[in-house]
């Protein structure tokens, strides 16, 4: 008898164990009243257009070999430690891509990392830096998606290591790196310096290349800003706080932004020369902001690989 119990006793506190994992795992989805601000009115499709321009959306999502950046369907390869992920279909395709999604959805997907069917989605997808967005920003870039080509067709699934297919484990590592919600201006810094801190922060997601990870894949904070090797091992995304920038005036560092062209007449390649001709597309007031933020960042050495 005392057996029965011993045994009846361990699979109870293994159930509620469980049930305890699957209860702290459970994605959480926007506020109520963020989904107000994203769904109860129309969302401007111009401004849209600056907001996609500003978070690269392209750079990750435009479908490989061809030539239109507005041909969304996705496929381009990302290689990191834990396997090989494939950028998903974001074009208005109903069937491969998220044509039947709402405002709503994209929020989710942006602000807490979550799919409509409610699934966590790997922090490959930048929603580390996305939680930081506006609602409004995210309504006006629903609206831009939805005026772009239709593309048919679905990328290949990802090819990682069968332990990171559970995709309940991606809550675990939120708890650690991911800090929902918005950006508050600091009241000591001007307009614009708080507009680059936005820019940068939350829609360009600089700090995601510009950084070092640790072992977990998330960002060092001692190397915030300042460079460190690539997550496929391959190359080194460059040191942008003042050990690197230091002699760049802002100027000089808006004109790089909009050109491509650096200070000592050299020009940015890699991934870096996309960023430029989306960032080229912004207001010269936001190209002036981002320079001002970066060039406030604190001076630190670029880390060892």
């Amino acid at each position: 008898m005392r057996g029965r119990l011993l045994l009846i006793s361990a699979i109870l506190a293994s159930c509620a164990a469980m049930a305890g994992v699957w209860w702290v795992s459970t994605p959480q989805r926007i506020t109520a009243a963020e989904a107000r601000v994203v769904s109860e009115t129309e969302g401007d499709p111009e401004r849209g257009r600056l907001v996609f321009a500003a978070g690269d959306c392209a750079s990750c999502h435009a479908s490989p070999g061809q030539s239109d950046r507005l041909r969304l369907g996705g496929g381009i390869a990302l290689a990191s430690p834990y396997g090989t992920f494939r950028a998903p279909n974001i074009s208005p395709d109903r069937t491969d891509g998220i044509g039947n999604w709402t405002a709503e959805d994209l929020a989710n997907a942006l602000l807490r990392g979550v799919s409509p069917d409610g699934s966590h989605y790997y922090p490959v997808f930048p929603y580390v830096s996305f939680t930081h967005m506006r609602p409004e920003d995210v309504r006006d870039l629903s609206a831009y998606l939805r005026t772009l080509p239709a593309v048919k067709g679905r990328p290949p699934e990802h090819e990682i290591n069968p332990i990171f297919r559970i995709r309940r484990f991606v809550a675990f590592w939120k708890m650690l790196y991911f800090k929902p919600g918005p950006i508050a201006p600091d009241p000591a810094r001007d307009e614009k310096w708080n507009r680059g801190r936005y820019l940068a922060e939350a829609l360009g997601h600089c700090a995601e290349c510009h950084s070092s990870r640790d072992m977990l894949g998330g960002i060092k904070p001692s190397t915030r800003y300042a460079g460190g090797q690539d997550p496929a091992g391959t190359g080194f995304y460059p040191n942008i706080t003042a050990m690197r920038l230091g002699d760049w005036s802002e100027a000089q560092l808006a004109a790089m932004l909009k050109t491509g062209i650096t200070p000592n007449h050299g020009r940015v390649g890699s991934s870096m020369s996309d960023v430029v001709a989306n960032l080229a597309v912004l207001p010269e007031s936001d190209r002036e902001a981002l320079a001002s933020f970066v060039k406030s960042l604190p001076s630190r050495p670029t880390p060892r690989p």
